[in-house]
Order: C-alpha cells, then structure tokens, then sequence
C-alpha cells in the first residue's frame, strides 16, 4: 500500500517561481509586505484613519510634478518668471501639472490638518506615542514652509509681493528679524538670490528633512502600534485587531481616488493662474498670502511697535511650544472627547481663532472699496496674462548685451550684481528699459558719473524708486563696468 502525503496547516508554501521568486528569494519581499500589510489594527479599521495615507499619496505626487516642473525652470530674477510662462503656455500639459503641484500644496495642508486633529480628538498622542507626535509637528512645519518657499519661484506680480510681505514679518522679531530677513532674501532687497536660495530649499533642504521625518514617523507608528478607537487603553489595548490589509487598504485607496479625481478635474477646470512678471516698482500693488497664511497675515496687523514683541513671539511661541508638548502635559489616559472639555475647548478655540482671523481678513478687503478695486483690478490682469501666448522675454539686443558682458569678466561679475540687486526687474534683461525705468543702453555718463548716480539717485530716480546702491568699491566698479558694456 502506497502512503499519500498530505501538507498540514503548519507546513510552509512552496517557494514562488518565476520572476516574483526570484525577486523574493534575493530580496525578501513577501516579509516586507507581510509586515507592512499585517499591521494589527485594535478595535478594527475606520474611516477615521485615512489621512496618514493620503499625505503620504500627497507628498509623492508633488514630489513627481516637482521633478517634472524642475527640468524647465530657471531660478534667477531674469528667467524665473519666462520658464514658468514656458511651462504654462507652451509645454505640453504643463499647466495642468504645475496646477496639480499648486493645488497640491493646499490639498496637503488641508489633509494634514485633518491627520492632526484626528490624532488630537482621538487622544491618540497618549501612550507611548510621545516621539510620534513630535514628528507630525516637525511635518506640520516643514509643509508650511515648503508651501512658502514654493510660493516665490513664480517670481510673478503676486508671489513677489506675498513673500516680500511674509520675509517683512520675519524682521518684525526682535533681535534677530532683520538678520533672518537678509538671510532669506541673500541681501536687503529681493532678487537672484533670494529665488536661488528659496529654490534650494524648496527642492533639496526641506524635502530631503520631510522624507528623513516622513520614514521617522512611519517607523515610530509601527513601533508604538495603532491607538485604535477613542475607548481603547492607549497602553494596554484589549479589544479585538484587525488586520490592515485589506479593509484598511480599501478605506485608504478610496481617499487616494478621491484626491485624484478631484484634484485632475479641479486643476483641469480651475487651472493655476500665472501673472504678470514682478515689478517691484509697483506701488499701487495690494500684496496677499495664500489662503492658509490669511490668519497669520491679519493677526500680524494687530501688533505695531513695541507691542509687537508679544504679538509676533511670545504668544506664537508659547503656543507652538503648548502643541509640541501636549503628550507630556496631557499623560492620563482617557480619550473620549466628551470627557475632556478642557482639551476639545481648547482645540475648539484655536480653530474659531484661525478661521475668524482668515475671514476678517476676507471681509476687510470686500469692504474697503480702494483694496477691492485693486484687487479685482490684479486679478483681471493675471487672466488677461495666462490667456496671452508664451512669448520669449530674452531679446537679441539683451542677448548681444549679455555676450559682451561675458567677454569681460568684470562685467560679468558686474552683470550678477546687476541682477542680484534686482536691477533688471526695472531696467529689463540688458538694460533693454521698461515702463518702470529707462533703457541704460543709451546713457552718456562716464564711469565715475554712473558710480556717483548709483550711489546718490536725483530726486527724479528716487521719485521712480531708484534706491541707493550700496557696494564695495570693487563690486562697484564691476557693476558700472557691466552698465559700460550695454551701451
């Protein structure tokens, strides 16, 4: 008699062939998914826990427009402004992925509170989750600033305006402002330097921090587990897990196709508007933060003078230094909301403070008819310009300008100075002139004649907004060399 063998519940699968063997038996794929998708979750899978992976989906769609929109952009105050322009107009579906990396910044912000005020009204920060919700803050933080340092490299009418007021407010802190503020903008006035540095940490600084925080809180969340429903034990969880996989997966992905699908038909109907180049000669310009810095914007007009020390440090940072160290001062460990009225309170207060903020802001511009006329008069020409075709900025006479200032070194030393002082943003590529101020190409003045103007502007270039220029005497000499070469 022959014996048939039978495999019992405890012997191990065969060990796949094929590709995905292959692939499995060097790599050891199936124990990674294992333990990315077994995760156990306590009381079951909700709805409630959507939002991790829907900044994580976020975070790597704008990560890949990112790279897309990088391959064409230029950061400097002369052809920041064209590139974009080429993207928009010329490139095909570029405005529709520099729509989506737009809208995308907000949809991350948006999501990101939702996460951590889930993780609030939950209490799901009590525990041993200390570390996890410091890292969601430091993310928090960084997504900000990525949405600010973003927001420049347009380097049209509204995102020079916005930041110039946004680096304006980081003087307002005592001591150290103004030190920050020439930091930021790599000198005191806004140019070549302030796009490059803004654009170093847009695309390498801050994302290399928030892919380093981003595996941080991943590993932390699995290494402290789920926090479950708001009656669980935060640490010692006794009501029945659920796997991950595959309810949660599929409660995960439907927030994922949401965000798809309304984020491509919002950037297909609504799509970015790119306006005008910046002109900072333009005094009549009314300057507005994104929708998510309207509150700080209108809280920062309440403080002037020696006030302002309470008002743009001392209550801001005692209120991030309350939500940072929330999970030591709250450590009991109950988590129902209805049963933490000081907490909900708070929360509640906060959120009534922001959107209040936010729509004052709204309301006085509706109701002040000179800002509501600019306004709107800022909006029709942004319209009028992105229906406008792409055309080239960059002409032969400034072309021609500019190979004779390379010949010479000192004028192309010069030629740097001339754009990191946002010369060019008056006097046009080349000292080609603009509405704003006149061609240099065809002044008369000597050398020394155009050093003495640069430093002491008549009355009528200061009337233009002519600054003084302020420079070493070398820079100073390669600055007039480079005007020199343009004639």
């Amino acid at each position: 008699m022959h014996s048939t063998h039978k495999s019992g519940p405890d012997t191990p699968p065969a060990p796949a062939s094929g590709l995905w063997g292959w692939l499995n038996r060097r790599t050891g794929l199936d124990n990674l998914l294992r333990s990315a998708l077994d995760e156990p979750i306590p009381g079951g899978a909700r709805f409630a826990y959507i939002f991790g992976s829907g900044l994580l989906f976020i975070f790597i769609s704008q990560v890949i427009t990112g790279i897309f929109l990088a391959l064409y952009y230029v950061p400097s105050a002369d052809h920041a402004h064209t590139t974009v322009a080429y993207i928009t107009k010329a490139v095909t579906a570029g405005s529709f992925l520099r729509s989506l990396h737009a809208y995308g910044a907000s949809a991350m912000v948006v999501v990101l509170f939702l996460h951590l005020s889930q993780t609030y009204i939950y209490g799901s920060y009590k525990g041993r989750r200390e570390l996890l919700w410091l890292s969601g803050c430091a993310l928090f933080g960084l997504v900000l600033a990525m949405a600010f340092t973003g927001y420049l490299l347009p380097w049209d009418q509204r995102a020079y305006f916005a930041t110039a007021v946004g680096t304006n407010a980081v003087s307002e802190i005592p001591w150290i402002g103004e030190s920050i503020k020439r930091l930021m903008r790599g000198g005191t006035e806004m140019g070549t330097l302030t796009i490059s540095r803004f654009f170093v940490a847009h695309v390498f600084l801050i994302p290399a921090f928030i892919f380093a925080l981003v595996a941080s809180h991943i590993f932390l969340f699995r290494k402290a587990g789920a926090a479950g429903p708001v009656n669980e034990d935060p640490y010692h969880p006794k009501q029945k897990a659920e796997l991950f996989y595959p309810r949660q997966v599929l409660m995960d992905l439907s927030l994922t196709a949401l965000l798809i699908v309304g984020l491509g038909l919002f950037c297909f109907f609504v799509p970015m508007q790119l306006g005008p180049p910046a002109n900072p000669a333009d005094a009549q310009y009314v300057p507005r933060p994104e929708w998510y810095y309207l509150p700080i914007f209108q809280w920062l007009k309440y403080w002037h003078g020696s006030s302002a020390i309470i008002g743009v440090l001392v209550i801001p940072t005692l209120l991030v230094l309350a939500v940072i160290a929330l999970p030591f001062l709250d450590r009991g460990i109950e988590r129902r909301p209805w049963k933490r009225p000081a907490a909900m309170g708070g929360y509640a207060f906060l959120v009534f403070v922001l959107l209040g903020l936010g729509l004052r802001s709204q309301y006085l511009d509706r109701h002040d008819s000179g800002v509501a006329q600019q306004l709107a008069k800022q909006r029709t020409e942004e319209e009028e310009y992105s229906r406008k075709p792409f055309e080239p900025e960059l002409s032969s006479a400034s072309l021609a300008a500019a190979n004779v200032a390379l010949a010479d070194p000192l004028a192309a030393k010069g030629k740097t100075l001339f754009e990191g002082q946002s010369c060019n943003a008056c006097h046009g590529d080349g000292g080609a002139g603009t509405a704003a101020a006149p061609a240099l190409r065809k002044t008369k003045f000597s050398p020394d004649q155009l050093a003495e103007l640069f430093k002491h502007p008549t009355a009528k270039m200061n009337a233009g907004g002519m600054p003084p220029v302020d420079l070493p005497p070398d820079d100073m000499k390669a600055l007039t060399a480079y005007v020199e070469s343009l004639k």
